[in-house]
């Protein structure tokens, strides 16, 4: 099977070097020098707005990819030597107010109206920035990565005003060419603009994108024509400073409230325009929204995303190695438990082909745990090839600190050090059409006998109608990543998946179809171990509404004890084996209203011939734009033999959202988690009382259920401040 999926790549490839025209390349908006100042308030009666070239005439992406766009909207671009310039002129089709969920920046794309500017300054088709605002003025922004993905957590410093009119509403921003990075002197960039109006439910575009695709995809973007190269940003020095004071109580130790206060910073240095070094000393995350709990009723470790801006620009060159449940390199491992001393990044461009990355950071000795010092470094290699595919490569080290005792290597599960090295290909074709990669990964660890060795590849193909997609992993036994986010060794895997999708000629349905999956785990003696095999039907309806309806097989052979519930601490033993059926239902209303809901169900089997019942739903309310309420529940009910019997468990989150303006944010949530016995509260204020500078108020409580008292409780108040040099 690897001899052929290697031929498959190796046949695409050569078929791509010839599909490297650009797509979309008739598509061209010229953009000039502004003619006079240009003041950013959402009103165009600027000499350089009225004689600027206008990108017009948007094609339709969904619910139909064949014709014009109902929804009229024009778009010019123009510059000086500090900012980009853009004005946006968003007519209405439908008479009515417009529909947003708030004034949060970094909305949820298809439950607001929207317009997006997605940019590839080096015209890769691979790499960007992404701007916007919905209707009311909420600012969009993210980085861009992996032809088509937005990482909405990288955040910077840029300026935008939404004017709202009885037929339309005015976008117009300034993008500081700082804030961005680009190869200085190069004249053509790739941009696409995507408009989402809810009321007509139409998705559009500036540069034609077929509708199994977002309308972020690189691949499809036009082209932005210079009149002359853009200015080069200069010197660019950016000094982040922080201070922060607060209190923590552990409560149930019955500690006294303890007080304290902190102070860091972040650098931002621009090496030209296209790459960036990062420096941070003692940095503080304080600010970062805590992770949304969920039922875990898994045997294997769970994925959380990283939030920590540090890690976030340029980041796939770090994170998005491997699979996703094999990850050389996984941030999260660094600073979560041991302070995060000092830490450096290199990133960004050294040409129109080559991307790199370097990262060290060092954590300090935390002595309550007895966890020595350590320091983890990690670089990343990236060549283009062929249109949009690229081959990268990754070192990835931990390494503890050199002022360590000779007795810590005898501590159980502590090593000198971890390493790994890997190669990966990453194939796109230059449609989008085809996908795919293979990658190959190598571990050192002085604990483990040999070295350790992972490698996995998936090709993709993703038609009008017809998807499918193949991938298969190896794991040994004695690989380890110890940065990184491996879950399971030991096992052979394979995953094939298959759908359709009909588009019928209805005025009710946009698109149904079935999909097929089955992932099937086998042993390094490649005796199955599991196999989860399932068929669903989706359906997709013109209010954008979605509905599915699934039934699954699945068997378990236990590779060690575990306990089914996550709860009891009562286990079933290793080696024994375990089969089920089970069926359920997923259903999401239509984003136009003020009032929507969710909710899925799941009935069938479970571990030991029991049962397994499963309900969970979502319902919000909004006064657009500036409150929200949001109430998320989960119960799951378990039949187990006697050990066991009948266990019940809820996880309840009520959440509000307060946005008095698109500056000022308040957001509070309770998360009741019956399953590991505790109620979170959690209460953040934010004011952005300048671009990207920031003072937050966090509250946050954790209380034990039953009896109801305090477990601990903290406050933190934060003050950022992005001061360019």
């Amino acid at each position: 099977m690897k001899k052929v999926l290697v031929l498959a790549f190796l046949i695409l490839g050569i078929q791509f070097v010839g599909l490297a025209q650009k797509i979309n390349a008739d598509y061209r908006l010229p953009i000039f020098h502004v003619k006079g100042p240009i003041q950013i308030d959402g009103v165009m009666d600027e000499d350089t707005w009225l004689q600027a070239e206008v990108a017009t005439d948007f094609f339709m992406i969904t619910p139909m990819d064949t014709s014009y766009s109902q929804v009229k909207t024009d778009v010019r671009m123009a510059y000086d030597d500090k900012y980009l310039y853009l004005i946006v002129v968003n007519h209405h089709a439908v008479e009515g107010p417009y529909m947003v969920e708030s004034l949060r920046r970094d909305f949820n794309f298809g439950r607001n109206d929207n317009f997006l500017l997605f940019m590839d300054p080096f015209d890769d088709q691979l790499n960007g920035f992404s701007f916007g605002a919905n209707a009311a003025g909420a600012q969009w922004d993210g980085i861009m990565f992996d032809g088509g993905r937005v990482d909405l957590s990288w955040d910077n410093k840029w300026v935008s005003k939404v004017k709202n009119y009885e037929d339309k509403w005015i976008f117009e921003a300034a993008i500081p060419f700082k804030s961005i990075r680009y190869k200085h002197g190069i004249k053509e960039w790739g941009i696409n603009f995507s408009r989402m109006d809810l009321k007509t439910t139409e998705k559009s575009g500036w540069a034609p994108v077929p509708r199994q695709f977002p309308s972020a995809s690189l691949a499809y973007t036009g082209i932005l024509v210079w009149d002359n190269p853009p200015p080069a940003p200069g010197p660019n020095i950016s000094i982040i400073p922080y201070g922060l004071g607060g209190m923590r109580q552990n409560v149930s130790e019955g500690q006294r409230s303890v007080y304290g206060y902190d102070y860091g910073m972040d650098v931002k240095v621009g090496l030209g325009s296209s790459m960036n070094l990062d420096l941070t000393v003692n940095p503080d995350f304080s600010q970062v929204e805590v992770d949304r709990q969920i039922t875990n009723l898994d045997r294997f470790e769970l994925f959380f995303p990283e939030r920590r801006q540090f890690f976030l620009e340029n980041g796939d060159l770090f994170a998005n190695f491997g699979f996703e449940t094999i990850r050389p390199f996984f941030s999260r491992r660094i600073g979560l438990d041991a302070p995060i001393q000092a830490g450096a990044r290199l990133s960004g461009r050294i040409n129109r082909d080559w991307r790199i990355g370097a990262m060290n950071m060092q954590t300090g000795q935390v002595e309550a745990t007895d966890l020595d010092a350590q320091n983890f470094s990690v670089i990343s290699l990236q060549r283009r090839v062929f249109s949009r595919s690229n081959i990268g490569a990754i070192f990835v080290n931990r390494q503890v600190g050199m002022f360590r005792r000779p007795s810590d290597l005898d501590k159980p599960g502590y090593s000198d050090y971890d390493r790994n090295l890997g190669m990966e290909f990453n194939l796109a074709s230059s449609n989008n059409l085809w996908t795919g990669k293979a990658m190959v990964l190598q571990s050192f660890n002085p604990r483990e006998e040999g070295r350790g060795l992972a490698h996995a590849a998936n090709l993709r193909y993703t038609g009008g109608n017809l998807y499918w997609n193949w991938q298969h992993e190896y794991v040994s036994e004695n690989y380890t990543a110890e940065v990184g986010f491996v879950p399971r060794t030991g096992f052979y895997k394979i995953h094939p998946s298959v759908g359709y999708l009909f588009f019928p000629k209805s005025r009710t349905i946009l698109s149904h179809g079935p999909e097929f999956n089955s992932r099937m785990f086998f042993d390094t003696n490649l005796t199955q171990t599991d196999n989860e095999t399932w068929l669903s039907y989706r359906v997709r309806f013109r209010t954008q509404s979605n509905l599915v309806v699934w039934g699954a097989r699945d068997f378990i052979q236990l590779l060690q004890p575990f306990d089914p519930t996550n709860f009891s601490g009562k286990t079933l033993d290793a080696g024994t084996a375990h089969t089920w059926y089970a069926w359920g239902s997923e259903y999401s209303s239509k984003p136009q209203s003020v009032f929507t809901y969710a909710f899925s169900n799941r009935f069938g089997g479970y571990f030991a011939d029991g049962k397994r019942f499963n309900v969970s739903g979502e319902m919000g309310y909004r006064f657009q734009p500036y409150f929200s309420l949001t109430l998320n529940a989960n119960y799951n009910e378990i039949h187990l033999p006697e050990a066991w019997g009948i266990t019940r468990f809820w996880l309840i989150g009520p959440r509000l959202d307060l946005t008095l303006t698109n500056t000022f944010f308040i957001t509070s949530f309770i998360q009741y988690n019956e399953q590991i016995k505790n109620i979170n509260l959690n209460t953040r204020l934010q004011w952005r009382f300048k671009p990207a500078s920031d003072i937050f108020l966090v509250f946050t409580d954790n209380y034990l259920p039953a009896p109801f008292y305090a477990k601990d409780r903290s406050i933190a108040l934060k003050f950022t401040y992005w001061w360019n040099i």
